[in-house]
């Protein structure tokens, strides 16, 4: 069975990035971020909210691009258009229906990219399987958190666990 798999950095007190989406203290090289890379030719389908596929501009990517070439992008929004984009790129409605069946149609498992508010969203309906977890060693008191407003408790099972350079640790843990 197809997991969805929300793969996330964050700081120590659990934010995914900073006041106005700082992300500039996270470790940005190192073979932890490496492997990370490795690790998402393994998907073939991401999914997304409209601020996180926004937040890809920043960083020169245009309106209608893949973030991740060779995967399937599904963004869940209700008012994000293009005047163009890539054929892999499908804009939808949030519901537990289309994300159970983005699951099921895909040919790997799902990556959750992301963010907070969509994650919080789909820890709240139970649609998370797996979380890997990218602690980076900071602090950043404020910003974007990993789960955004949600305010589920649930209980996890550590899977793995490795260190990296840079202080740089990555938890897997299987969603109960």
């Amino acid at each position: 069975m197809k997991k969805i798999i929300y793969y996330v950095a964050t700081s120590l007190d659990g934010y995914i990035a900073g006041s106005n989406e700082d992300i500039s203290l996270f470790v940005g090289e190192g073979n932890g971020v490496d492997y990370y890379l490795a690790d998402l030719q393994n998907f073939k389908t991401v999914i997304m909210g409209r601020k996180t596929y926004e937040f890809g501009y920043k960083f020169g990517m245009k309106p209608g691009d893949l973030a991740y070439p060779h995967m399937k992008h599904y963004i869940f929004s209700d008012n994000l258009k293009f005047e163009s984009a890539s054929e892999n790129i499908e804009v939808a409605s949030l519901s537990v229906e289309k994300i159970n069946e983005v699951k099921e149609e895909s040919e790997t498992d799902v990556y959750l990219c992301g963010g907070g508010q969509l994650a919080g969203w789909m820890l709240d309906h139970g649609l998370i399987d797996e979380l890997k977890l990218k602690i980076n060693p900071i602090i950043l008191g404020e910003g974007v958190p990993v789960f955004g407003s949600s305010k589920r408790s649930i209980k996890m099972e550590l899977k793995e666990q490795l260190s990296f350079d840079h202080g740089l640790i990555m938890n897997t843990y299987l969603i109960n």
